[in-house]
């Protein structure tokens, strides 16, 4: 049997690597304290669940959902959107709804790129970025994320050639894995650059709840900027947003686009052969979320906050000294000697020795090597546990 040859460059897969380590260290009898996937322990918003609740009853929400039937969705994402940054928003021609932002990470270079074409992608950087990339036939340019510029890319240092050759550019801040928080000015830089190199503009913003005050009273969902403030009349950005993080609905797979009518439109008609809708209840679910007063993402920052310090405490207390990030749900540790040239191994390693699951930074692209990410998705107590088993793990390395 043969298959394409496109499937060669999707073989490997950081969260499907790890997946399988655990499998093993678990058949090994190892307990997994699992700390290397950003899936929230919490629950999700009650306001949602309600209204799920209530669709399930209802038997007109069971068939198939076409694109006009999402209007009340895209009508409240835009509201939302318009109420928190100021600019207005089109929900028949500038939204649509996806099955998480990664359903639209990975379909837009469908809409996007010839075979050939190159897309500039962050590394490291989230693996749907190149997957989609992939399945479309394109070909990648990485730009190296490095602590020195602060995990921002030099748009500068791009060879020309490339730029000759490419269609589009995919950021995402507050970014996963590094955390880092791109500044407004760099959102302008890069508009600007797109513009200038008829770039498509991606941003994927998946965090754009989770940044973090500096220990004073502050509204942290207007901290982080959306890169349609940078473009407002949207001549050359989408952006892609979930409620996977803010609302932890993330196995409800509820997300949605917002930017550039006609990559909005190009968009529509790649998911108009691939699927259908996600289930209407969900849809109401998500209604609710974003109509709320907000508090529940407050309150689910605020716990993320709380799980970042004791973590980085409990980190240094073993002697492994990491910088507090200043957003998302993850801790980028720059690993210890003599690991810094191996992050698969020490990962594979961890779980099977201590049942600790974290992603290796080799999985995110090439610059991620030398670091591993940790997700704070469990109380306190786990984390200084999980902290406590790398300690005797680094002690017996």
């Amino acid at each position: 049997m043969q298959f394409a040859k496109r499937l060669q460059s999707l073989s490997s897969n950081v969260f499907a690597d790890m997946d399988r380590a655990k499998a093993l260290a678990r058949t090994s009898g190892k307990e997994i304290i699992d700390l290397s996937l950003g899936s929230s322990d919490l629950r999700a918003a009650n306001c949602a669940i309600e209204a799920i609740e209530l669709s399930l009853r209802d038997r007109g929400t069971h068939g198939y959902l076409l694109y006009h039937g999402t209007r009340d969705f895209r009508q409240t994402a835009a509201s939302w959107y318009t109420q928190r940054y100021d600019i207005p928003v089109d929900p028949e021609t500038e939204v649509l709804q996806l099955i998480g932002s990664q359903e639209g990470t990975a379909h837009l270079p469908l809409a996007i790129l010839n075979p050939g074409d190159f897309a500039l992608l962050l590394d490291p950087g989230y693996p749907s970025h190149s997957g989609g990339v992939y399945l479309a036939g394109g070909q990648i340019y990485t730009m190296p994320l490095l602590a020195q510029n602060q995990f921002l890319p030099v748009l500068e240092d791009i060879p020309t050639p490339i730029l000759a050759q490419a269609r589009m550019m995919v950021l995402s801040y507050p970014h996963n894995p590094t955390t880092a928080i791109a500044p407004f000015s760099f959102f302008k830089e890069a508009v600007a650059f797109c513009r200038q190199h008829e770039l498509v503009l991606v941003h994927d913003f998946p965090y754009a709840d989770f940044v973090f005050p500096n220990g004073e009273e502050a509204n942290p969902q207007s901290l982080a900027p959306s890169i349609l403030q940078a473009d407002p009349n949207k001549e050359v950005s989408i952006e892609l947003f979930t409620l996977s993080k803010p609302y932890n609905m993330g196995g409800f797979r509820i997300g949605y686009a917002i930017g550039n009518a006609e990559l909005i439109k190009a968009l529509r008609q790649i998911k108009a052969v691939v699927d259908f809708n996600q289930y209407r209840g969900i849809l109401n679910g998500a209604i609710a979320a974003l109509s709320s007063s907000q508090e529940s993402v407050r309150e689910t920052v605020a716990t993320f906050q709380h799980r970042r310090n004791v973590f980085i405490q409990a980190l240094a207390q073993i002697g492994w000294s990491v910088p507090t990030p200043k957003a998302t749900m993850y801790i980028w540790a720059k690993l210890p000697e003599p690991w810094q040239s191996n992050s698969i191994e020490f990962c594979t390693k961890l779980v099977a020795e201590t049942g600790v699951a974290v992603s290796p930074g080799a999985g995110f692209g090439k610059a991620g090597e030398g670091y591993v990410r940790f997700a704070l998705v469990h109380e306190p107590e786990i984390l200084q546990l999980a902290a406590a088993k790398i300690a005797v793990f680094l002690d017996n390395s």
